[in-house]
């Protein structure tokens, strides 16, 4: 693979050049956020992978954004060569909730995808996998979402039961234990 050379201007020019339509604002010496329509988004990370050397996708992360009605995703790619974080932001609407998995980029995007859409509920078409690994029993909605409220799910979910377990009573009978 052969990485282009130059400043983080020739990388922004490069990426403006090829992907327009895009805001790419600096942020430091080592943050490039982009801003990009989510059409445009494989053949960002493509581009950034392929000739630009960020070749390490190192998180996907998700926000809630109930106001606007959208989830924003974005993707965090580090280059080791140019020692730089470049974060692809985009958003897609809570209702589908579905976007292209770039799991054939990127292969560790499988597991982030996964996770979000566990925690958020969004579908990454294309995915190899998107069955629960840490909720694996859950019957609720996704728990990271901002409308969830977890108070009225668990007395909805569960009954309350006073844990008055013979270790604490006796922890109490000498003076300890949670203040009532």
């Amino acid at each position: 693979m052969t990485v282009e050379t130059g400043t983080p201007a020739t990388i922004v020019d490069t990426i403006q050049h090829e992907i327009p339509g895009i805001k790419v604002t600096k942020q430091g010496e080592r943050r490039l956020p982009i801003d990009v329509a989510r059409d445009s988004l494989p053949a960002l990370l493509e581009l950034l992978k392929g000739r630009l050397g960020f070749i390490h996708l190192s998180a996907i992360s998700c926000v809630d954004w109930p106001e606007t009605d959208e989830f924003e995703l974005v993707y965090h790619v580090w280059s080791y060569e140019r020692k730089t974080l470049a974060s692809a932001h985009i958003t897609i609407p809570r209702n589908p909730g579905r976007f292209v998995s770039v799991y054939d980029i990127h292969t560790p995007a499988g597991f982030y995808e996964r996770d979000i859409h566990e925690m958020f509920g969004v579908v990454f078409v294309g995915a190899p996998n998107l069955r629960p690994f840490i909720l694996t029993s859950w019957g609720g909605p996704p728990p990271m979402l901002k409308s969830f409220n977890t108070r009225e799910y668990v007395n909805q979910t569960y009954e309350w039961v006073d844990y008055q377990p013979d270790w604490l009573k006796d922890v109490e009978a000498k003076g300890g234990g949670v203040e009532k």
